[in-house]
């Protein structure tokens, strides 16, 4: 996986992503129903994110990976039966890298390290950060990729990974 991948995995894989989603998405029968256009699209990325919180979330995200790998391949199920697993107190070696994870994306928003597992005060910082967007803060977490001359844009946002 690319190195600006690994961010973007990071930042998705966090608990301010999850608390964001949850609070701005509608739910099915308890369920999270999470659509691009009111959970992705009007989170908040951090930016800019130094090359040093860089580093520390690509081996987070590196460790998360393999953990998951690891456990799932073990015990012969997917992300969904780990994850529930997790919830319920099992997988302490990944509930660790994940409070990790939470930490290092906390870090990026410049954010103090209490709040890297506080669902409500992640929201209420994403959601004020959110409103200085709206109002015209200037904002640009992605970096500008070149117009393809002749790729497809599936086939640059691959080349660009």
């Amino acid at each position: 996986m690319p190195p600006a991948t690994h961010l973007y995995l990071g930042v998705l894989s966090s608990t301010a992503h999850t608390a964001w989603a949850w609070e701005r998405s509608s739910t099915l029968k308890g369920d999270l129903r999470y659509t691009p256009t009111t959970a992705f699209a009007t989170f908040p990325w951090p930016e800019p994110v130094n090359e040093d919180l860089r580093a520390v979330l690509d081996d987070t995200v590196r460790e998360m990976v393999q953990l998951r790998s690891h456990h799932c391949a073990e015990g012969g199920f997917g992300l969904t039966r780990l994850y529930n697993s997790l919830d319920d107190g099992g997988y302490r070696d990944l509930a660790a890298c994940h409070l990790r994870l939470d930490r290092a994306v906390t870090a990026c928003y410049g954010w103090p390290r209490m709040v890297a597992q506080d669902r409500g005060e992640l929201v209420a910082r994403l959601a004020r950060l959110n409103a200085e967007i709206v109002a015209g803060r200037p904002y640009a977490p992605f970096p500008r990729r070149a117009e393809p001359e002749s790729a497809t844009y599936v086939e640059q946002t691959f080349y660009d990974l």
